[in-house]
């Protein structure tokens, strides 16, 4: 992509998208401003936020959050952006929640002191289709009603709804170009605007989108060759040739050979 075309889109990014989220989310304010309004805890403080934290769970997959951060009283939380609605998202926030607490979790650490842990999940969609920019999820005894709480909060905003609520409002920075307010949401409003419009912001959001795309074809790149890996070992299966042969000649491994 042109370098023009990378300026062109960097300037219709918002705190919705990935690539200006992750910048935004390196600032531990920000996250605190956020999850205040959220939260609705005016007196909530941010310890540490890290953009695109990486998770693995046993079997080796990888998952990259959008930012894991740690609140004041030790919760850690989960904020995740998503524009499209084009997954299970609700399985999104449980295996995220789940990778969270086995990482966080330290061998023969008695189940009382794992940490809690927040998802908080910013749409533009209403995942729930229930008209409202804000969805609590509560764990429900179905016999009695009983509300358990076992230590993980689910928490779902939408940009959809604008009911002049705080959460409403702040959603607007999110999705809109041109919305800022600096009474309501001084750090989000502060740093939006150094990425949209300073010199020096927006250089490093065209910087960060350059590395990106280099890294997105060199991935693709390899993407294809082991793409004729697999059309070679199959011609060769076909052929009965021997597993441990096809995988000297192609360089998979026999486990791979052995389910195409």
């Amino acid at each position: 992509m042109p370098k023009r075309k990378i300026r062109e889109f960097s300037k219709l990014l918002n705190p919705i998208d990935d690539f200006m989220f992750k910048k935004m989310a390196e600032h531990k304010e920000f996250c605190e401003e956020i999850l205040r309004v959220i939260l609705e805890d005016d007196k909530l403080t941010v310890t540490e936020a890290r953009a695109q934290w990486e998770g693995t769970n046993l079997q080796g997959r990888t998952v990259v959050i959008d930012a894991k951060c740690v609140t004041g009283d030790g919760r850690q939380v989960n904020i995740e952006v998503q524009k499209e609605n084009n997954d299970n998202h609700l399985k999104r926030v449980r295996y995220n929640g789940s990778i969270i607490t086995t990482n966080i979790t330290d061998p023969g650490q008695k189940f009382e002191l794992v940490p809690d842990v927040c998802i908080v999940f910013i749409s533009k969609f209403d995942i729930f289709k229930g008209g409202l920019p804000l969805y609590h999820i509560d764990k429900v005894v179905r016999e009695t009603g009983k509300v358990i709480n076992d230590g993980l909060t689910e928490i779902y905003v939408t940009s959809v709804k604008k009911d002049g609520s705080k959460v409403s409002e702040l959603m607007e920075l999110f999705t809109k170009d041109d919305a800022y307010n600096t009474e309501e949401f001084p750090v989000t409003s502060e740093i939006k605007a150094r990425f949209k419009i300073s010199d020096g912001g927006r250089k490093e959001m065209n910087e960060m989108l350059e590395k990106i795309i280099k890294e997105e074809k060199k991935e693709s790149k390899k993407e294809g060759a082991n793409e004729e890996k697999i059309r070679i070992a199959k011609d060769m299966k076909k052929k009965s040739l021997p597993f441990s042969l096809i995988a000297e000649l192609t360089g998979l491994s026999e486990k791979k050979i052995l389910a195409l």
